[in-house]
């Protein structure tokens, strides 16, 4: 063993370990090595003794907790590469533990009766997380076949921040002052109970201390010997509709936000051609629409924007301060009136567009079309606005 160095050493006690096993035990003792890389600093140098850039484990586990530390290290090694420790990995991981503890006392917070009627919009919800839940399971199991363990937390990391916590408990979320449906509520428990199922080889403690606490629990019984979700069919036709949905979502949101209007505020909501109404009930609940409308033309005083090739408007009139979106269109038109003019000079100028880079004349024409359309646009906004 003396005269075995560098990485051969590994291959040494492997080997020496396989022969252990056939001697002690009769069989091979595991048929499966992970090999990690070298643990660098935040700076991509080695960590070693002699740098002094290693970090206190104890004094890590004390800031961020060892859960926290935990997530950090998976998130600093995926598999193949040397690993890359950065404190900040350790900072998400506590920010991931609290979002957990924070959707954890939502849910435990709501009022439940057993007489009020589930929404459609939860309905929806339900049937839609339960196929992105079985989707996310799937893409486990096949990770940790792989041995790719980062990117298996991260698929789980992805299903609770965003699926999760970030849709799912809006879409089924109570009004205020008001209680959540019984079949709501166990849905939404089941949902959460799996979800920690699958964060606990990753961040045990905290998950163990939830799941203690989301129902009633044996003597002894502990989330370790939980079995893990199983993988089931999903809809791919609901998964991809509610992706459209998201986007309509956050289109109507992103008019709020450029208009100032305020969230509570409701709108009504326009769409120009074909459009498939079995998601209304979530995008009028999260986007606050009292209504959602067929149209065959645009309105020019509405704000547009497109999801894949579908043109939604927002109509502005009566919601916002027309003078001030007026002065406010004028400016903007102005701007590109100017910017128009200095892209037509350039273009009007022989020795550039002869002299120039096929590139760059495309690249300036380009610019041209779209401050044409833009100004087009504007125009037309600033008609509607002033009947």
């Amino acid at each position: 063993a003396d005269l075995v160095t560098g990485p051969d050493i590994i291959f040494f006690w492997v080997a020496r370990m396989i022969m252990a096993g056939y001697e002690f035990a009769g069989n091979m003792p595991f048929r499966n090595v992970y090999f990690t890389g070298i643990v660098r600093d935040n700076l991509g140098r080695k960590m070693s003794k002699q740098l002094g850039n290693s970090p206190d484990p104890l004094e890590l586990i004390k800031q961020y907790g060892a859960d926290g530390v935990r997530m950090g290290m998976m998130l600093s090694a995926p598999a193949g590469n040397d690993i890359l420790f950065d404190d900040k990995l350790c900072e998400q991981g506590r920010n991931f533990c609290n979002k957990i503890w924070n959707a954890f006392r939502l849910i435990k917070g709501w009022e439940v009766s057993d007489t009020a009627a589930q929404p459609e919009s939860a309905a929806k919800a339900i049937e839609w997380f339960e196929g992105k839940l079985g989707e996310t399971v799937a893409e486990v199991n096949d990770l940790f076949s792989k041995f790719r363990i980062s990117e298996a937390l991260m698929a789980v990391y992805r299903l609770f921040w965003d699926e999760f916590s970030s849709w799912y408990l809006e879409m089924v979320k109570p009004a205020y002052g008001s209680p959540i449906d019984s079949a709501t509520y166990a849905a939404t428990l089941g949902y959460f109970d799996s979800l920690l199922r699958m964060l606990h080889p990753f961040m045990p403690f905290i998950t163990e201390e939830l799941w203690q606490h989301l129902a009633e629990r044996r003597d002894g019984e502990s989330i370790m010997y939980a079995p893990m979700p199983e993988a089931k069919c999903t809809d791919s036709t609901l998964l991809s509709a509610m992706e459209r949905a998201k986007s309509v979502i956050n289109g109507v949101r992103g008019v709020r936000a450029s208009k100032n209007l305020s969230p509570r505020d409701a709108l009504s909501l326009n769409v120009i051609g074909e459009w498939n109404p079995g998601l209304d009930c979530v995008i009028s609940k999260l986007a606050n629409l009292d209504a959602i409308t067929s149209v065959t033309e645009k309105d020019p005083a509405a704000a547009s924007f497109m999801v894949d090739t579908t043109e939604f408007n927002v109509p502005l009139r009566g919601a916002i301060d027309i003078e001030a979106e007026l002065e406010r269109l004028n400016k903007e038109l102005a701007h590109y009136e100017r910017f128009l003019a200095s892209v037509n000079k350039k273009l009007s100028n022989e020795r550039f567009v002869n002299n120039a880079p096929a590139a760059v004349v495309e690249l300036e024409r380009r610019k041209q079309s779209d401050a044409t359309d833009k100004i087009a646009a504007i125009k037309a906004s600033i008609a509607g606005l002033a009947r």
